[in-house]
């Protein structure tokens, strides 16, 4: 499987506190690649190390086989097909539905085939009978719904979702994940930061732990959760994978 995003001896600090570590992995094109670890383990600042938020102090980050330079903006890292969702969605509140989404496709296309593709994206996502409401009036999940419709809009190939399980309930949290199926058909690489485990092991192929900023464990999400080390991390305390 040919990788799209390779994460070299990654590391940064913030007021000498070391955020991550020295950290390396890699995400194979068409995979969903699950991102775990307890609160604090560095999951939101890998991500924001990748989008481009945050400038390492060392290490490097290759996107479909080239180096992403430090200098490279957010704005130039999603021209390249990087997207990313927020734990809080961030639609224009004060918009409709439809137009958070047609005003980020007008920004490539015309008139017409923006509102085309605009429509295709709410079918998609199942916000096409929401489309003339502002966003402001949506439900938790429908934002979050709408926070991965305007991603898609920027015609990624490679999407971080931070948390896009956090909040909603067993049913809602079923139709998303339903949803992050359909993306990850349609050929978009994931990388699925996610507290709900249930969640992880449901769509992800493969999941990393991160523990204090550092690399922890690698392997398949069930495999992974009865690993007594990432266990350990969790609960702070050793116990018996079968317990």
């Amino acid at each position: 499987m040919a990788k799209i995003l390779e994460v070299k001896d990654l590391s940064i600090s913030f007021a000498g506190i070391k955020a991550v570590q020295h950290l390396s992995f890699s995400i194979g094109q068409g995979e969903i690649l699950g991102l775990i670890g307890p609160n604090g383990s560095g999951k939101s600042t890998t991500v924001n190390l990748i989008a481009g938020n945050y400038l390492q102090d060392e290490g490097e980050v290759i996107f479909n086989g080239q180096p992403v330079s430090k200098k490279l903006s957010i704005a130039r890292r999603s021209h390249l097909g990087m997207g990313r969702t927020f734990q809080t969605p961030r639609p224009f509140g004060n918009l409709s539905v439809y137009d958070n989404v047609f005003s980020i496709f007008l920004q490539k296309y015309n008139f017409k085939d923006a509102g085309v593709k605009a429509g295709e994206i709410l079918e998609l996502s199942q916000l096409a009978p929401l489309s003339g409401l502002a966003a402001s009036q949506l439900s938790i999940e429908k934002r979050k719904w709408l926070d991965l419709a305007r991603v898609l809009a920027t015609e990624p190939v490679f999407v971080m979702m931070d948390e896009v399980m956090a909040g909603l309930n067993p049913q809602e949290m079923l139709s998303s994940l339903d949803f992050v199926r359909e993306i990850n058909k349609r050929g978009i690489t994931i990388l699925f930061i996610e507290h709900v485990m249930q969640a992880v092991v449901s769509v992800c192929n493969r999941a990393i732990v991160l523990n204090e900023g550092r690399f922890l464990y690698e392997g398949e999400p069930r495999e992974v959760l009865e690993n007594p080390s990432v266990i350990e991390a969790y609960i702070g305390r050793k116990r018996s994978a079968k317990n």
